[in-house]
């Protein structure tokens, strides 16, 4: 197994350019590199350019990236590459929430919820991989969830939805072995930022700034899979073991 110090050359995409997962991962991998932040509004990203720009990029650009617009997804990650040089790791950051309580009543935010957090990356991941495989290499990093290890009564829909990324992205990543394309499957646990602000951090909670520390470390040694904190790793093994009657009863 290969033990490469740094991540593959090239330019850095981010698809979701304010992510605060995504920018931790980005600035500690930007020195030397072109970045380009892709994310919606994106002539409103001068906070995210600059914070990246300080950190060492050579470069960095923006585009205008919308998750569910799937059939621009293709085009998009092309002309990226086009005017920046060939993609050397792609960070899909992008991603929501959602409401549960509203989910079980609307079905409509339910599918907002799937479309964004599973549809939407298996279509990013398909055409980025196939772009890569082209190019002969580049790193693909995926954010699972400790959500969709298994799917807890009291956040279903968007445990269900990282389920099925998580799924996806394994059996991708076992397409491409040999190709020279690499994806690392990330799995924390309940991250503490603005996309759970206000809610009650989970046991074994942890921060972008961790997250991405783990994600940067996986990568250099070519791991397939991170869980933060690592601490986690037997927490999910254990998750199975319970029996249905008793995980209906698990707190979030």
């Amino acid at each position: 197994m290969s033990t490469r110090a740094e991540p593959a050359a090239g330019t850095l995409l981010l698809l979701g350019g304010r992510s605060e997962i995504g920018l931790e991962v980005a600035t500690r991998l930007a020195p030397g590199r072109t970045v380009v932040l892709a994310a919606r509004r994106s002539t409103e990203l001068d906070a995210e350019r600059r914070r990246v720009q300080q950190a060492g990029a050579d470069a960095v650009h923006t585009v205008e990236f919308d998750a569910n617009a799937m059939d621009s997804h293709a085009e998009l990650l092309k002309e990226v590459a086009r005017q920046h040089g060939p993609l050397g790791i792609v960070v899909l950051a992008f991603g929501i929430l959602g409401n549960q309580a509203r989910a079980e009543d609307d079905a409509q935010h339910a599918l907002d919820v799937i479309t964004t957090d599973f549809l939407a990356q298996v279509s990013v991941l398909t055409h980025a991989s196939k772009l890569l495989r082209a190019q002969g290499s580049g790193d693909l990093v995926v954010f699972s969830s400790v959500a969709g290890v298994r799917v807890r009564r009291t956040n279903y829909v968007y445990g269900s939805a990282k389920a099925g990324l998580d799924g996806f992205a394994s059996g991708l990543s076992d397409s491409l072995h040999g190709s020279g394309v690499h994806l690392l499957l990330a799995r924390p646990g309940f991250v503490i930022g603005s996309m759970t602000e206000g809610m009650t951090p989970a046991p074994m909670s942890s921060t972008p700034d961790k997250v991405a520390e783990g994600v940067v470390k996986a990568l250099r040694t070519r791991r397939a899979t991170v869980a933060v904190p690592s601490i986690l790793r037997p927490v999910f093994f254990a998750m199975h073991l319970l029996p249905q009657w008793l995980w209906r009863r698990m707190p979030r």
